[in-house]
């Protein structure tokens, strides 16, 4: 999670995104390459930095050497209690794998879901951050075994469709959508394989970023060290959508704006 600026983000509705690299500087170069991301301290610490697009805070990278993680996008969660959320958690069978931990003005954890999706949760103030589709510079997808009894997990973690205040959840007739305030925050779509060679259909949280020119990107991402690679049809892709995977492995898609 990034510095905090005082927004009090919708309980259980996604805050903010962020990626744990390998090599900080490394990951800089290749997302500035890539997206043109320009970046700014964060005030958790030298390993830790914000990336902004046009200005605009849109997501943040960290590193943490050595300690033998692999590179992952991370979506992030409001919660009300982080303590609540991480019993939640393991009462539910997922992992608990980091945290809460106090962080700045605020407490984290790192958690995966039943199938194996990473995720984290956050307690506390947060940047003015947008998601969900329309214009917005960021949207999330959950690629899973079965959206319905993910959203069970999740609805039952983050107080999904619960009064007043929180998220709802809509059932579509291949996936879910997760709305806070009118807006959709996150889709969910079945069908992902726990025991897949091919990591792009693994369940997996997936943070799609949005850019000028999709095509374009990608190529740059061919000659940054990284790897272009088709979408899975069932994600429920825009048009004009690559699937990337950065020189460290972590996969995020991008497309038109």
């Amino acid at each position: 999670m990034a510095a905090l600026e005082g927004t009090v983000p919708v309980a259980g509705a996604p805050c903010w995104v962020s990626l744990m690299a390998r090599d900080l500087r490394a990951a800089q170069s290749f997302y500035s390459d890539v997206m043109g991301w320009t970046f700014r301290p964060s005030t958790l610490g030298s390993s830790f930095s914000v990336a902004l697009a046009h200005g605009e805070r849109i997501a943040g990278i960290g590193c943490c050497p050595g300690a033998g993680h692999p590179a992952v996008w991370t979506p992030y969660f409001a919660v009300r209690d982080a303590d609540e959320t991480a019993s939640r958690i393991s009462e539910r069978g997922a992992t608990l794998a980091v945290g809460p931990l106090v962080l700045g003005e605020g407490r984290a954890g790192i958690a995966a879901d039943r199938d194996g999706a990473v995720f984290g949760f956050w307690e506390g103030p947060a940047l003015t951050w947008s998601v969900g589709h329309g214009k917005d510079p960021v949207r999330l997808d959950l690629w899973t075994r079965d959206a319905f009894d993910a959203a069970i997990f999740y609805a039952e973690v983050f107080d999904w469709a619960r009064p007043p205040g929180g998220c709802t959840v809509e059932y579509a007739q291949d996936h879910i959508i997760v709305q806070a305030a009118g807006r959709t925050v996150a889709t969910l779509r079945g069908g992902g394989d726990e025991a897949g060679p091919d990591p792009r259909v693994r369940p997996r949280w997936n943070v799609h970023f949005r850019v000028r020119d999709s095509e374009q990107a990608a190529a740059a991402a061919v000659m940054a060290g990284g790897e272009s690679l088709p979408v899975p049809s069932p994600a429920g892709a825009p048009d004009g959508a690559f699937t990337i995977r950065d020189p460290d492995g972590a996969l995020f898609s991008l497309s038109g704006a």
